[in-house]
């Protein structure tokens, strides 16, 4: 054997009780798991850690954090073994010159303007094969999968227009979401308050439902309304997706702003009466109560049409900016959920222009501030929404068909603590500390459940034969070391990960080892 991990409490990913054993792998694989008398080429010695399998993140922005930082300790040093990209609608493929330009100024805020990237790909095929041979070939630190993101199909079909597809270019979106499942996605993302995936009708995004249920992906949306409106906005994705007969991901699911303090039963509810009625459905969620985004985002839709470009002339325009801050601060706009935007709670977490930094950190004091930071960093600055529940947090978490997702966002000078914190967070403020699940449910809903989801058979559970990805940690304490004012600060209590049966964190350190591939749809039979 390559390696025997010895005595340690097995967590299985199952959700079954944990127990007592040794772990061999071999080439890659759980070879045994048991009593195993004989050494391997190395061995651990695990008495008093977790074993489980690696964790994965259902709702990752690192589409190119993985080909610019091979270290990526970020997600490594929590443990987590797998990624799924393309997140809310908006990502780098499937893309022409134009879309293509238009995407990267528009989610700057979430990975930079990308000048230190070579887009050298176009299709999704393109991209994944990109990240298997980032740094020189050896791949990345973790593994990853991804999304067609809707909203960059939408821009690639019709640009950034506010009107209904024409039937041919419905049809070349259809295309283009079969030819990114074709060349492996595991499913569509939108991002139905960004812009232009919420120019989308229901009746759109269900005919680009049909085509992923057909190649028996998934549809993960971010939903039209996380505020006034959210559980109509659940309830669309529901019925969309069940009249297309496609599975479903609840994105980032929450009930957000102060109409929903103490309603997530209400939505606990629609989804049991789905899942109850027999869709297919699971959500994901991150265990803190602020959320995170662009600031462009708060605008309106309208104010987006056309593009970026477009968004940056009409801000600079007198009258305009007064009917977008109109829309902002009394109407409540389609961007900020619905809810008029209370500026107290929008905390600037980065910019790209360093000129600007001196904002990050702080609360905005209002529109004034707001606009000349979108005109001067080009809709560059991010920030967190202080607009979570935390009674909903852990009703949400606590619901069978959960999974985790930290929603990310690694660019920034100051990005929310769930981006190097979630997983650890789990495990020992809300395992450990407060009881909320347990031990063997909380690896279940981190490991186990998104395997299923992914539909991938030889990942997430420690079984023999199954991919050695691995993590080891200390259930008495495992904690996030991010905090909202040292958010990169690395977990404590995880001291071993290993990728496909290679070790990319040991003795709490990372190795060089860049053994993350991409995982690549399985086919469905039939």
């Amino acid at each position: 054997m390559d390696l025997v991990i010895r005595g340690a409490r097995v967590v299985d990913g199952t959700g079954g009780p944990s127990y007592t054993a040794d772990v061999a792998v071999h080439e890659g694989r759980i070879a045994a798991v048991g009593r195993i008398p004989s050494g391997g080429r190395e061995t651990v010695d695990a008495h008093g850690l977790a074993l489980a399998p690696g964790f994965t993140d259902m709702h990752a922005h690192s589409d190119l954090a993985l080909l610019r930082d091979p270290d990526h300790s970020a997600k490594a040093a929590q443990g987590v073994t797998l990624e799924v990209l393309g997140q809310d609608g908006l990502s780098y493929a499937p893309a022409d010159e134009r879309t293509l330009a238009g995407v990267r100024t528009a989610i700057a805020g979430w990975n930079g303007p990308g000048d230190d990237v070579d887009f050298d790909w176009r299709t999704v095929g393109e991209y994944l094969d990109r990240l298997d041979r980032a740094h020189g070939g050896h791949g990345t630190a973790v593994n990853a999968a991804y999304l067609v993101p809707q909203g960059t199909v939408r821009a690639h079909a019709l640009g950034w227009d506010d009107r209904p597809a024409t039937p041919a270019e419905l049809d070349r979106m259809r295309r283009l979401v079969a030819e990114g499942l074709e060349q492996g996605a595991v499913g569509l993302s939108s991002g139905l308050t960004y812009t232009p995936g919420m120019y989308a009708t229901g009746a759109e995004l269900t005919e680009l439902c049909r085509v992923v249920a057909r190649y028996g992906g998934y549809y993960c949306p971010h939903h039209r309304s996380y505020g006034r409106g959210a559980l109509a906005a659940y309830a669309e994705m529901l019925t969309l997706t069940r009249e297309a007969g496609c599975a479903l991901h609840l994105a980032h699911a929450t009930m957000n702003f102060g109409e929903n303090a103490g309603r997530a039963p209400e939505l606990l509810a629609l989804l049991d009466a789905a899942l109850a009625d027999g869709a297919d459905v699971t959500l994901d969620s991150y265990p803190y109560t602020p959320g995170c985004t662009t600031l462009a985002a708060l605008l309106p839709g309208w104010a987006h049409e056309g593009g970026p470009e477009a968004l940056l002339a009409r801000l600079r325009d007198e009258d305009t900016a007064r009917r977008i801050r109109y829309a902002l601060e009394v109407e409540g706009s389609d961007g900020c959920h619905g809810v008029p935007v209370d500026w107290a709670t929008v905390e600037v977490s980065g910019t790209n222009d360093p000129a600007y930094g001196g904002h990050v950190g702080t609360r905005l004091d209002g529109w004034d501030t707001a606009r000349r930071l979108l005109i001067g960093d080009r809709l560059g600055p991010t920030v967190l929404q202080h607009v979570g529940h935390e009674e909903n947090v852990r009703a949400i978490m606590r619901h069978p068909v959960h999974t985790g997702g930290s929603d990310g966002i690694l660019h920034g000078a100051k990005p929310h603590p769930r981006a190097y914190g979630t997983f650890p967070h789990y495990l020992g403020h809300y395992v450990r500390e407060l009881g909320v699940l347990t031990l063997e449910e909380c690896v279940a809903h981190l490991s186990g459940r998104p395997a299923a989801r992914l539909r991938l058979p030889d990942r997430g559970i420690v079984r023999e034969g199954f991919r050695a990805d691995l993590v080891l940690f200390d259930p008495d304490t495992v904690a996030a070391g991010s905090t909202y004012e040292r958010p990169r600060a690395l977990p404590t209590g995880i001291p071993h990960v290993l990728v496909d049966g290679r070790f990319v964190m040991r003795d709490g350190k990372r190795t060089d080892v860049l053994a993350g591939r991409t995982v690549r749809r399985t086919p469905v039979a039939g």
